[in-house]
C-alpha cells in the first residue's frame, strides 16, 4: 500500500454515500441529523472516528505523534456530526437540556412562587400520562438531549417517579437525570431513586433558621429537607446543589451562613436572584443583584476564587480556597444568559415551552392523542423553537428601567425564637453534620403555667434574657407613667404652608438614639384562642408566623406610609402573649435606631401587622375577632423628649 493510501480516510465510502444521500430525496423521509449520527456511529464500528489514519514509523519523535493527535481531533471537530436541526434555534442555539415538570402540585406555598391559596390546577386527564412523557422524553433524545431535568410543582409527590427515572435511564445517549425538589420527600425516596438512576439533585432551601422557613414555605418540614440533604450526601452525590432564592429583608442577612456550609461539606449552594413569576407579587425592591451578594461574600472572604464554567452554565461558580463545596450565583435578572440558553421545558399538561419567561407555548399532548407521527411531532417542535427569541425582552426592560433597590434596606435579625414547640430531632448524624455552620438552633418550648392550670405560650424574637427584652408578663404590661417634656405641635408637620402634603426635612436634625415601643390586642373568642394555643391551625403556628410579620412589618415602614421615612432600625423585638382570661394575645414591639427621626411608627406597624396576621390566621376559624388598643406606649430621643403613656 502505498503512503497516499495509507493516509486515505478509511470510511470515505460511508461518507459518500452520506453525501449522495443528502443531494436525495431520501432525507425527506429521515431527519437528516439522525441518519447521520447513525451513518457515522455504523462507520465508526469498522475505522475508529473516521478520521484519517496512519502509521507511526519507527523513530518517530513524541513531537510528531503529538502533532498527529493534534491533526486528528481538528478533523474530528470539522466532520462531527451535526446537532438537531430541530433542536437549533435561529440564533444557533443547540439545546440539548431537557426540563420535564411531572406534576403542577406542591406540597409547599412558597412566597416567591406562589399565592398561598396555591394555583388552579389543570384537570388529571388534561396532563400527560407515564407513557407520554417517555414517548416525549425519546423523541427528544434521538434528536440529542443529553440531560433531562424532572421538575413540577414537586416533582417527588408523583406516585411513580421512580419508574419514570428508570425508564429514562433506559434512552441511549441519555447522560443526566437530575431532579429539583423541594427535600420534604427526599430522604424517603433517595435511594430507590439513585438505584433507578438519578444522577443529579437540586434542593430547594432559602433559610437556615427554622421559623423563618415555615414562614417562607408556610408549611412545616425544615427538618425534613436537612434530612433530605444529609441523605445526598450519604449518598454520595457530590455536589449536592442547594438552590437558595434571596429576597431582601427576608432572608440576605443568611448569605455568609449558607456560604460558611462549603467549608466541610459537598454542597454547591446556589444563590438565584429573585425573579418574577404570576402570583409572587414580584417587587424589584426585593431583589438583591448578584453583584451585591457576591460583594457581601468577599468581605468575609477575600480571597474568593472565580471557577471556570461551560458555555451554557446559568451559574457563575466561586470556591472559598480550603472549602470543600463551592458556591455559584443564577444572575436571571441583573445579568441574564438568554445568549447561550441551551434548555427547553415541557410543563406537567404537555405544553413546549422555549423560554421560562416566554408565553408562548405548544401543545405537545394534543398531537400526541391526536395521532401525530414522529416526523409531525418534530417538525412541531422544529417551529417553536425556530420562534424562540433572543431574549425576553420584556422581562429585562421591566427590570432595567426600575429603579435600584435600597441596599440601606436592613436584613432580618437572626431569629433565636423562643417559645417554640419542640420539632423531630435530627438524627445524632444530622447534628453533627450541620454542628458549627451557625446555624441557627431553636431553643425548647418556653412555657409558664397559670393559675387557671392551662399553659402560656411566650414568644420573643431576642433571646436576651434582660430586664429589657425578657418575655411580657402581666405585671410588663402596667400603664407607664409620663416621663420627660411633653412638647406639642399646633401645626402639622406633614403639610406645607400651602396644606400639601409633604415630607418633613430632617437633614438638619442630629443623630440621636431612638426606641419606641407599642402594643395591640387581638381578642380571638374561645375557640380560635384555644386552637392558637395548642398550635392546632391547619394554617400552622399562628404566633410565629405574627411574630415574624411584626418584624418585617417594621422594616418596610416607609413603604407602607407615604410620608414616613426610612429607618435603617438596628433591632426590632416583637413578643406576643397568651391571655387566657380574655382569650386575647397581646402584642409588644419594640424598635430601635440611631438617627435623626423616631420610629414609632415602625413599633405601631409592627404591633399593626402583627395583629392582622393573627386575624388573618385564625379567619377560617372565627369572624369574631377584635383588634384593639393599637398604641404607642413609649418613646425616647430626639428634640420633642421622651413620652410613656400613663
Amino acid at each position: 500500500m502505498t503512503p497516499e493510501a495509507s493516509a486515505r480516510p478509511v470510511c470515505s465510502r460511508s461518507r459518500l454515500w452520506a453525501a449522495a444521500l443528502l443531494g436525495s430525496g431520501f432525507m425527506a423521509a429521515q431527519p437528516l441529523s439522525r441518519m447521520l449520527r447513525r451513518l457515522l456511529r455504523s462507520s465508526a464500528r469498522s475505522c475508529s472516528s473516521g478520521a484519517p489514519v496512519t502509521q507511526p514509523r519507527p523513530g518517530e519523535s513524541a513531537r510528531a505523534a503529538s502533532e498527529e493527535l493534534s491533526r486528528r481531533r481538528q478533523f474530528l471537530r470539522e466532520h462531527a456530526a451535526p446537532f438537531s436541526a430541530f433542536l437549533t434555534d435561529s440564533f444557533g442555539r443547540q439545546h440539548s437540556y431537557l426540563r420535564i415538570s411531572l406534576t403542577e402540585k406542591c406540597n409547599l406555598r412558597c412566597q416567591y412562587c406562589m399565592p398561598e391559596e396555591g394555583v388552579p390546577l389543570t384537570p388529571k386527564v388534561n396532563l400527560l400520562t407515564t407513557e407520554e412523557i417517555l414517548t416525549l422524553a425519546r423523541l427528544f433524545v434521538k434528536e440529542g438531549i443529553d440531560k433531562i431535568r424532572l421538575t413540577g410543582g414537586e416533582p417527588l409527590i408523583r406516585p411513580d417517579v421512580v419508574d419514570i427515572v428508570a425508564q429514562l435511564q433506559r434512552l441511549e445517549g441519555l447522560r443526566t437525570i437530575g431532579v429539583t425538589t423541594n427535600g420534604i420527600n427526599l430522604a424517603r425516596l433517595l435511594p430507590q431513586l439513585q438505584k433507578a438512576g438519578l444522577s443529579a439533585i437540586n434542593i430547594s432551601l432559602d433559610t437556615l433558621v427554622p421559623a423563618k422557613f415555615e414562614f417562607i414555605v408556610r408549611r412545616k418540614g425544615f427538618h425534613k429537607v436537612m434530612e433530605g440533604i444529609h441523605k445526598a450526601i450519604e449518598l454520595g452525590y457530590n455536589p449536592v446543589k442547594v438552590n437558595c432564592v434571596v429576597m431582601r429583608g427576608l432572608n440576605e442577612d443568611e448569605l455568609l451562613d449558607f456560604a460558611a456550609l462549603t467549608k466541610g461539606l459537598p454542597l454547591d449552594v446556589r444563590f438565584i436572584e429573585y425573579m418574577p413569576f404570576d402570583g409572587n407579587k414580584w417587587n424589584f425592591k426585593k431583589m438583591v443583584s448578584y453583584k451585591e451578594m457576591l460583594d457581601t461574600i468577599r468581605q468575609q472572604w477575600p480571597e474568593l476564587e472565580k471557577l471556570p464554567e461551560e458555555e451554557s452554565s446559568t451559574a457563575k461558580a466561586f470556591k472559598i480556597p480550603g472549602f470543600q463545596g463551592q458556591i455559584s450565583f443564577i444572575t436571571s435578572m441583573s445579568e441574564h444568559f438568554c445568549g447561550t440558553c441551551n434548555r427547553l421545558r415541557i410543563t406537567a399538561d404537555g405544553n413546549l415551552k422555549v423560554c421560562l419567561f416566554g408565553n408562548s407555548e405548544v401543545s405537545l399532548r394534543d398531537h400526541l392523542r391526536a395521532g401525530a407521527s414522529e416526523q409531525e411531532l418534530l417538525r412541531i417542535i422544529g417551529a417553536a423553537v425556530g420562534r424562540k427569541k433572543r431574549q425576553h425582552a420584556e422581562l429585562f426592560l421591566m427590570f432595567h428601567n426600575s429603579p435600584p433597590a435600597n441596599p440601606s434596606i436592613s436584613s432580618w435579625d437572626l431569629l433565636d425564637v423562643q417559645g417554640l414547640r419542640p420539632k423531630m430531632s435530627f438524627s445524632s448524624q444530622m447534628v453533627t453534620l450541620w454542628k458549627g455552620y451557625r446555624v441557627p438552633q431553636t431553643p425548647p418550648l418556653a412555657q409558664q403555667r397559670l393559675g387557671s392550670g392551662c399553659f402560656q405560650r411566650h414568644y420573643t424574637s431576642h433571646a436576651d434574657t434582660d430586664a429589657n427584652s425578657k418575655c411580657l408578663s402581666p405585671g410588663s404590661w402596667a400603664p407607664a407613667a409620663p416621663s420627660g417634656p411633653q412638647l406639642t405641635s399646633e401645626q402639622l408637620t406633614h403639610v406645607d404652608s400651602e396644606g400639601r402634603a409633604a415630607m418633613v426635612d430632617v437633614g438638619r436634625k442630629p443623630d440621636t438614639e431612638r426606641v419606641a415601643v407599642a402594643s395591640a390586642v387581638v381578642l380571638l373568642g374561645p375557640v380560635a384562642f384555644k386552637l392558637v394555643q395548642q398550635n392546632q391551625l391547619k394554617k400552622g403556628d399562628a404566633l410565629v408566623v405574627a411574630q415574624l410579620a411584626g418584624i418585617q412589618a417594621a422594616k418596610v415602614t416607609s413603604q407602607l406610609i407615604p410620608l414616613c421615612h426610612h429607618v435603617a432600625l438596628s433591632h426590632v423585638q416583637v413578643q406576643l402573649e397568651l391571655d387566657s382570661t380574655r382569650h386575647a394575645v397581646r402584642i409588644q414591639a419594640s424598635c430601635r435606631a440611631r438617627g435623626p427621626t423616631g420610629v414609632e411608627m415602625e413599633a405601631l406597624t409592627s404591633a399593626a401587622v402583627a395583629s392582622l396576621t393573627l386575624y388573618d390566621m385564625c379567619k377560617a376559624v372565627s369572624r369574631d375577632i377584635v383588634l384593639e388598643e393599637i398604641k404607642l406606649i413609649s418613646k425616647t430621643g430626639g428634640q420633642r423628649g421622651d413620652f410613656h403613656r400613663a
